[in-house]
């Protein structure tokens, strides 16, 4: 650049001058970026004063725990066989009594097992109600109920499947279907029609097998009205079927 007066130079040296003053401005700003970023790199360090780092001896790396896979295809299995198992043509009239004190019980139960769960000495501890629901879902409902209650390891609950008031002709239409469902669940050890108070027609009280006893025929007798004996201790264990069933 030539400079050719005195008025040049001084617009020269102005330019220059800005281009330094910009170029340390620049500078500056980077220098405090850069030390910004190292005293938020070291805020604990500054915070806390000087450490001194704690030697690694013997430290146990953790190890993850890993998750148990979920069984999908058995559980389906086990619906699949739930399903077909529990069959609505299954002929119950043989092994039920319908009156007022309908009952059922496996081959070697003596009659006070019956008596008993009829007399509430069993606590209820779990019910479903079926209220509701179609006949293919009521039948997966209760078979799942029966066999998650006794793994479990309950050993009294109550089935509601309604008196049928609200169906047309007023005629229970789970009722029947319950029942014979139940007979075929390996599960079940007796059942009684409920109480007034626990829902009467409308509901069965059922008594499920130990579950060391879980794989026992699912064979049934009937029963026949019996007569009120002397009270039992409340919570009394059924006793192991040892001898054939009376009527």
């Amino acid at each position: 650049m030539k400079v050719h007066a005195l008025a040049d130079l001084k617009t020269l040296q102005r330019v220059m001058a800005a281009r330094t003053a910009r170029e340390a401005a620049e500078r500056e700003a980077v220098r405090a970026a850069q030390l910004q970023r190292e005293r938020e790199h070291r805020l604990f360090e500054l915070a806390v004063g000087p450490v001194q780092p704690i030697a690694c001896k013997g430290r146990i790396a953790p190890r993850p725990v890993a998750v148990e896979p979920l069984p999908v295809q058995r559980l389906r299995d086990e619906a699949s066989v739930m399903r077909e198992a529990l069959s609505d043509d299954f002929d119950v009239e043989t092994l039920l009594h319908t009156d007022d004190l309908l009952s059922y019980r496996l081959p070697g139960l003596g009659a006070d097992v019956v008596r008993k769960l009829r007399e509430g000495r069993w606590s209820i501890q779990r019910q479903i109600d079926l209220h509701g629901l179609r006949i293919d879902e009521a039948r997966e409902a209760l078979g799942g109920f029966v066999r998650e209650s006794h793994q479990l390891g309950l050993r009294c609950v109550r089935v509601v499947h309604g008196k049928g008031l609200g169906s047309p002709g007023r005629a229970p239409v789970l009722k029947g279907r319950v029942l014979r469902w139940l007979v075929q669940k390996s599960e079940v050890m007796a059942f009684v029609q409920a109480r007034p108070a626990e829902g009467g027609a409308g509901a069965l009280v059922v008594l499920l097998q130990p579950v060391r006893q879980a794989h026992l025929p699912p064979r049934a007798t009937a029963l026949k009205p019996s007569s009120r004996a002397g009270a039992a201790p409340a919570g009394e264990t059924a006793p192991t079927p040892t001898s054939p069933a009376r009527a």
